[in-house]
């Protein structure tokens, strides 16, 4: 291998493919183990079995060569797997998932037979059965999924493959990616993003799994006593969990109002239940019900088995080619979701701690949206309110109902509030009046007021809308796509759809934008400053970095920089920077 390691040096740039087999880890994940590498090299494919401590050693240096661009796909899981070998990748230059899903963030169909098939125009299964290579039952649908049933042989035909086609996907992605406007923002955001997010999965989360425990105890007497309480407040006992039981005695013996009965019975979904809440004291009951009942079984019983035993810590996957909007988003478990509407989902995110002498920085974006609206729409009313450090939802109610704006009271604040992020998302009237408990009229009303005063929203939203009908897509002000072909469709509902994406996309597009290029700048930092930091979870506008205690206003202050400096618009980007002993005391 001495000499595929110095044509390795030479070349200066390496198409590889790591094959894995999946071994249980827990209930609940699958760990994957390397257990072949094949690597191209002037159209020759090297493949070689990881049967011993020098062929790490020889894969290490491959690796670990930041001279060497790696051309591969699926690179953050590459990068996690070698990272528990020992081998800390360097120079993450192309994934082909990544551009796939610059080029069309939509499908979420990226898997690397495919994108083979639809780039290229090779089967590779057809060509492999041609070789008299059958897959069968155990189909791999893409190259994570291990197909037992094939011979060494046959893998390692398929493998040598692979990694040809990869590195003919490259340059037609790139090709594709530089038409689109979009080779920049893959370069600089998207993959040097690889690294951050494979590096918060290696490190993961501390959790304190005896507290977690005894929380998942509380929850579950607080649903005894709701339990009895339903049954005292019913006259009965029954299946609360049953749709059928509970709609019997809300609509039947409690004679609350319902909508018309169907064929499935009584609808006793949170909506439904909502809007009768008053009318018995039972429903709220249920509701809380509901809400503990999911506490506990997906966020108790649920994330107990992904706390890791070697490390006690949680791993979750983070992942960049999920979302139409370029959001990063998260499974394994899903840590964005945990509920922090009402007081016990937020206390569940007391369980999540810092290692010992260590603590956790926090910062959240300041409505980063609504900047963001207010730059891309150059709405003079808002730009002067962000420049003036005034409440934007307090002048918003100002301005629509005509009053001072010292005179505004907590409810009004809380209406233009919900009209400001309304806006954001694209909503209706019929939305706003759901959310305010007002009148279809009075929402319509207040949104007419809205726009006539915050005029440069509103042709904004106009022009935006029959650009994206003009152009077929709207982009993000780094360049990320997103095709909107509902605008064109003879549904009434599909196209209002496509309106209310290619209004938000924009803004909440660029918003994703700027976390990742001010996670990728803090990252870059704190290797620079050598720092004893890690950034262990991103939650939309949110931050987190667990630091050493003695370097944790140095830790703050490069925090706050890389976020507050990842972009100049018209008006300033604000964060707000906290430290906490766990997750629930940050902010």
């Amino acid at each position: 291998m001495k000499e595929v390691l110095q044509q390795v040096k030479q070349e200066g740039k390496l198409v590889y493919y790591l094959d894995k087999v999946e071994e249980k880890e827990s209930e609940k994940r699958i760990h994957k183990k390397i257990v072949s590498f094949s690597l191209l090299l002037k159209n020759v494919v090297y493949d070689s079995n990881i049967e011993n401590e020098n062929d790490i050693q020889v894969l290490k240096e491959i690796m670990e060569d930041e001279k060497v661009q790696k051309v591969g796909y699926h690179l953050r899981e590459d990068y996690v797997l070698l990272k528990e070998q020992n081998i800390t990748e360097q120079n993450l230059y192309f994934d082909i998932e990544i551009a796939a899903y610059l080029l069309n963030p939509t499908t979420n169909q990226y898997q690397l037979k495919s994108l083979i098939s639809q780039y290229v125009g090779m089967d590779i299964d057809e060509v492999l059965a041609k070789k008299g290579i059958s897959q069968n039952e155990n189909k791999q649908m893409n190259l994570f999924e291990t197909n037992n049933t094939l011979t060494t042989d046959a893998r390692k035909e398929e493998r040598s493959l692979l990694v040809y086609q990869m590195a003919i996907l490259e340059k037609i992605l790139k090709e594709k990616l530089e038409e689109a406007n979009a080779l920049a923002l893959f370069n600089d955001i998207e993959m040097p993003l690889v690294e951050v997010l494979a590096k918060m999965q290696y490190n993961g989360m501390y959790l304190d799994k005896e507290e977690l425990i005894s929380f998942g105890e509380e929850l579950k007497a607080q649903i005894e006593k709701l339990t009895s309480e339903i049954y005292e407040l019913a006259g009965e006992k029954f299946n609360i969990n049953s749709t059928q039981q509970l709609g019997t005695i809300l609509f039947e013996k409690l004679k609350l109002t319902t909508s018309k009965k169907t064929k499935k019975g009584y609808s006793t979904d949170v909506d439904t239940l909502e809007k009768i809440k008053r009318e018995h004291p039972i429903v709220e009951k249920i509701l809380e019900y509901r809400s503990l009942m999911k506490l506990n079984s997906t966020y108790v019983e649920g994330i107990l088995p992904y706390v890791n035993p070697k490390t006690g810590r949680i791993h979750s996957y983070f992942h960049q080619t999920v979302t139409a909007t370029g959001r990063i988003s998260s499974t394994e478990p899903n840590l964005q979701n945990i509920p922090t509407r009402f007081e016990l989902g937020k206390r569940l995110r007391k369980v999540f701690k810092p290692k010992e002498g260590y603590i956790f920085i926090d910062a959240d974006y300041s409505q980063i949206e609504l900047r963001i609206l207010a730059h891309i729409s150059q709405d003079e009313q808002m730009l002067q309110a962000f420049k003036d450090g005034e409440d934007i939802h307090r002048q918003a109610a100002s301005k629509v109902l005509g009053i001072p704006i010292e005179e505004v009271t907590k409810e009004q604040r809380s209406a233009a509030k919900a009209v400001n992020f309304g806006i954001v998302y694209g909503i209706s009237d019929f939305g706003l009046a759901e959310q305010l408990g007002i009148s279809r009229k009075q929402a319509k009303q207040y949104i007419d007021q809205y726009l006539e005063k915050y005029s440069g929203i509103q042709t904004f939203m106009n022009e935006i809308v029959e650009k994206a009908k003009e152009q077929g897509y709207v982009e993000t002000l780094f360049h990320r796509r997103r095709y909107l072909p509902e605008l064109k469709s003879n549904n009434y509902m599909v196209r209002q759809f496509g309106a209310r994406a290619a209004m938000n996309t924009p803004i909440q597009g660029t918003a994703a934008d700027i976390m990742k290029l001010a996670m990728v700048n803090l990252n870059q930092k704190l290797k620079e400053t050598n720092l004893d930091a890690q950034i262990i979870l991103q939650v939309h506008d949110e931050l987190i970095l667990e630091v050493k205690i003695e370097e944790k206003e140095k830790a703050k202050e490069i925090l706050k920089n890389a976020m507050e400096n990842a972009i100049s618009l018209s008006v300033p980007l604000e964060v707000e920077v906290t430290e906490a002993n766990n997750w629930y005391e940050a902010k």
